[in-house]
C-alpha cells in the first residue's frame, strides 16, 4: 500500500523525495537529479506512488541512493493523469475556476519564454529596446500551441499586457533610487545586508573558485562616496550594505554558461546609506571562476557619466535584476514558503487528529498550499518548464535551490525578528517597537512585517496559553510531541542533526514554533514575483479575517480572534499612513511608484499587491 499509486479519493499523507521533476523517457536532456538525501538536500514532498519512468528503471546505478527507501516517480507529461493530491487539500470549485480563468492576462507574464511566438528570433534575441517597450504597450499574437493543465484551453490569440499606466514607472530600473529601493520594498526585499566585515570575502573555495576577496576595494568606495567618511567609519556608523549572490550562484557559473543563450556571474552590490534613509548604489562587482586554464575573472562596475560606462552599469545593474529575481523566485518564494511549509502539512494530518487544538490553529494557514506545490510540479518547477526557461540558471534552477537549502536554510531564523538581526538588519532593544532596533529605519518589509508578526504572535500567545497554560501539558501531549519530531527528522531529514532546531518543551517554544510556521505560510507568500500564482480568488480566507466555525462557542477564543482581527484593521491604518507620509519615508512611495502594500492584511479579488492570504494558496 505504500508504494501503491494513489486515487483522487485517497486521504493518504506519506512523504517523498522530489523525483518527479525530470521527464528522461521523453528526452535524455530533461533527465534531473533528484533532491532530498545527502547529494542533494531537500525538504519532502507528499509521496504520489506514481511508477518509475522506463529511464528510471533501467539507470538503477544513477539513482540507487534514492531507490533505497524511495519509489521513483519521475513525472512524464505525456502519461496525462494529474498528479495525486490528497482530497482535503484539493482547490475549492471557485478557487479552481479562478485559477483556470480569470488570470489569462498575468500567465503571460510568467509563460512568454517558454512559448515559440514570432516576436523574436530565438536565437538573436530581441532586435532593440524599442521591441520590448513594444511588448507592453501593443502585445502580440500568439502561434497556435496546446494548452494543458490548470491554464486550460482558454488563452486567446490575441493577448495584450494589463499594465498599471500612470502609476508604475516601467523605466524605473534604469534609475540607481529606484534600483536600490527595490531591495527595502520590492518583490525580494529579504536578502540585503549590513556590511560588518571589510573587506568582503567569499566563503568558497579559493583553489577552486579562485582568491577570496572581493575586487570592491576601500579606495574605490571612498572615492564613490566623494569623501564623505571613510570605509571604517562606514563600517562603524552602520552606512555599508551589500546584495550578495556571490557565493549562491558562482558554483553554477561555468556550468550555466555552456547552456545555448544565457550567461551568469557571480555578483556583489554594495549600497551607501544616504542621511535621509534612502540607499545609494555604489558598485557592481561580477565573477566568473577559473576554467579550462583561464584564470578568474573579476570586474567592479560603477555610476558614471561616460556614454559607454553608462550602459556598462546599466548592464551590470541588469545582471544584479536577473540574480536577484532568481533567488526570489527559487529560494525566497517557492523553496522558503512553498516547500519547505509542505513537511508541516503532512506532519499535521498523520500525527494531529482533526480534533488536537494545534490542528485547528494550523488547518487554515496551510490549505491549498499542497495542491499548488503539485501545479508548481506539473508546469513551473520541472524540467524545461516555466522556471528553467525564464531564469538564469536554467536546468540547473532547481538543483540551485537545493543548494540554498542545504547552505542557508534554518527554521529558526524563518522568525522575522531573527531573520532581520542575523542579516545585520535590526539588533534587539527592549525600549524600541516591536523590542527591535532597525538599521534603516525606512525599511518597509520589515517595518510592517514587524507590525503583522506581533499581531500573529499575541494571537498564538493567547491560544496556546489557554489550552497550555505550563509546561507539562506540551510535554506529556503525545500528539503534539510526534508532530514536531516527524518534521524534524523526517519533513526536513536532510537537516535532522542540526543544532538550531527549537525544542518543544514550553509553552513559549510551542509559541515560536507556530508563530513561525504562520509567518511563512501567511505573510511572507505576498512576495510572490509571478503574477500567476497572485491572483486572489473570490473565496480567499485572509488573516484573521473570519474566525473558524470550530471556535465560535469558545469565548476565550473568540474574544482573543477579535482581538487579532481589530489589530490587523489597526494595522491597515498604519500602513496607509506611512504610505502618505512621503516626506520622511521616502522608501515606500513616490512618482512612478506604487504604493508598498504587500502587507496590507485584507484584499479583494484579483491581482492588487495586497492582503495576506491564510496560507501559501498563491
Amino acid at each position: 500500500m505504500a508504494k501503491a499509486e494513489r486515487k483522487t479519493s485517497d486521504r493518504i499523507y506519506d512523504y517523498d523525495v522530489y523525483n518527479d521533476l525530470g521527464d528522461p523517457d521523453s528526452d535524455d536532456d530533461l533527465g534531473r537529479p533528484v533532491l532530498g538525501g545527502a547529494e542533494h538536500p531537500y525538504p519532502r514532498r507528499c509521496r504520489t506512488g506514481r511508477p518509475r519512468t522506463e529511464k528510471g528503471e533501467k539507470c538503477l546505478k544513477v539513482f540507487f541512493f534514492f531507490f533505497e527507501f524511495f519509489a521513483c516517480a519521475i513525472h512524464c507529461p505525456s502519461q496525462g493523469a494529474p498528479m495525486y493530491v490528497p482530497r482535503d487539500e484539493a482547490f475549492s470549485e471557485v478557487k479552481q475556476m479562478t485559477f483556470s480563468a480569470k488570470t489569462v492576462y498575468s500567465v503571460l507574464h510568467a509563460l512568454v519564454p517558454s512559448l515559440q511566438t514570432s516576436i523574436i528570433d530565438s536565437d538573436l534575441g530581441f532586435p532593440h529596446f524599442t521591441a520590448i517597450d513594444t511588448l507592453f504597450d501593443e502585445g502580440f499574437l500568439l502561434p497556435d500551441i496546446p494548452t494543458t493543465g490548470f491554464l486550460g484551453n482558454i488563452i486567446p490569440r490575441l493577448v495584450r499586457f494589463i499594465t498599471d499606466k500612470g502609476r508604475r514607472d516601467k523605466f524605473a530600473w534604469v534609475r540607481d533610487a529606484e534600483f536600490a529601493r527595490q531591495t527595502l520594498a520590492g518583490v525580494n526585499p529579504c536578502c540585503i545586508k549590513l556590511v560588518t566585515e571589510w573587506p568582503m570575502k567569499s566563503e568558497l573555495d579559493p583553489e577552486v573558485y579562485g582568491p577570496a576577496e572581493s575586487a570592491i576595494t576601500t579606495e574605490l568606495v571612498e572615492q564613490e562616496i566623494g569623501g564623505f567618511m571613510t570605509v571604517d567609519e562606514a563600517l562603524k556608523q552602520k552606512k555599508l550594505f551589500v546584495l550578495d549572490y556571490h557565493d549562491v550562484l558562482l558554483p553554477y557559473v561555468n556550468k550555466v554558461r555552456e547552456l545555448k543563450g544565457t550567461t551568469l556571474y557571480g555578483s556583489r552590490t554594495l549600497f551607501f546609506l544616504m542621511p535621509k534613509g534612502t540607499l545609494r548604489p555604489l558598485a557592481i562587482e561580477l565573477t566568473r571562476p577559473p576554467v579550462d586554464g583561464k584564470p578568474e575573472w573579476k570586474q567592479v562596475f560603477q555610476p558614471c557619466w561616460d556614454p559607454t560606462g553608462i550602459w556598462l552599469w546599466r548592464l551590470a545593474k541588469a545582471h544584479v535584476l536577473a540574480h536577484d529575481s532568481c533567488y526570489h523566485e527559487l529560494v525566497s518564494h517557492w523553496l522558503r514558503t512553498h516547500c519547505c511549509t509542505e513537511p508541516y502539512i503532512i506532519a499535521t494530518n498523520r500525527q494531529l487528529s482533526a480534533m488536537h487544538p494545534i490542528y485547528r490553529l494550523l488547518h487554515p494557514h496551510l490549505r491549498y498550499t499542497m495542491e499548488i506545490n503539485v501545479l508548481a510540479r506539473e508546469a513551473l518547477i520541472n524540467a524545461n518548464g516555466i522556471i528553467e526557461s525564464a531564469f538564469s540558471p536554467g536546468k540547473y534552477s532547481m538543483e540551485l535551490s537545493s543548494a540554498a537549502y542545504d547552505q542557508l536554510w534554518q527554521f529558526d531564523l524563518e522568525a522575522l525578528p531573527a531573520d532581520l538581526i542575523s542579516r545585520g538588519m535590526a539588533v534587539e532593544d527592549p525600549n524600541a517597537p516591536h523590542g527591535l532596533k532597525l538599521t534603516i529605519e525606512d525599511y518597509p518589509y520589515a517595518s510592517d512585517g514587524l507590525l503583522l508578526w506581533d499581531a500573529i504572535k499575541q494571537w498564538v500567545t493567547d491560544y496556546v496559553t489557554y489550552y497550555y497554560p505550563e509546561a507539562n501539558p506540551i510535554q506529556s501531549d503525545i500528539e503534539l510531541q510526534a508532530w514536531w519530531t516527524e518534521i524534524r527528522t523526517v519533513g526536513h531529514g536532510d537537516k535532522k542533526d542540526e543544532p538550531w532546531w527549537p525544542e518543544l518543551k514550553t509553552p513559549d517554544d510551542l509559541i515560536g514554533i507556530l508563530t513561525t510556521i504562520i509567518w511563512v505560510a501567511s505573510a511572507t507568500v505576498v512576495m510572490a514575483v509571478l503574477d500567476v500564482l497572485s491572483n486572489h480568488s473570490p473565496d480567499e480566507e485572509y488573516i484573521g479575517e473570519q474566525i473558524q466555525p470550530y471556535w465560535v462557542d469558545d469565548k476565550v477564543i473568540t474574544a482573543a480572534f477579535e482581538r487579532f482581527n481589530g489589530r490587523l484593521k489597526e494595522i491597515e491604518g498604519i500602513i496607509d499612513g506611512r504610505n502618505a507620509d512621503t516626506t520622511n519615508l521616502m522608501n515606500r512611495a513616490g512618482a512612478g511608484v506604487v504604493p508598498y502594500e504587500l502587507l496590507k492584511p485584507f484584499s479583494e479579488a484579483g491581482v492588487t499587491g495586497k492582503g495576506v492570504p491564510n496560507s501559501t494558496s498563491i
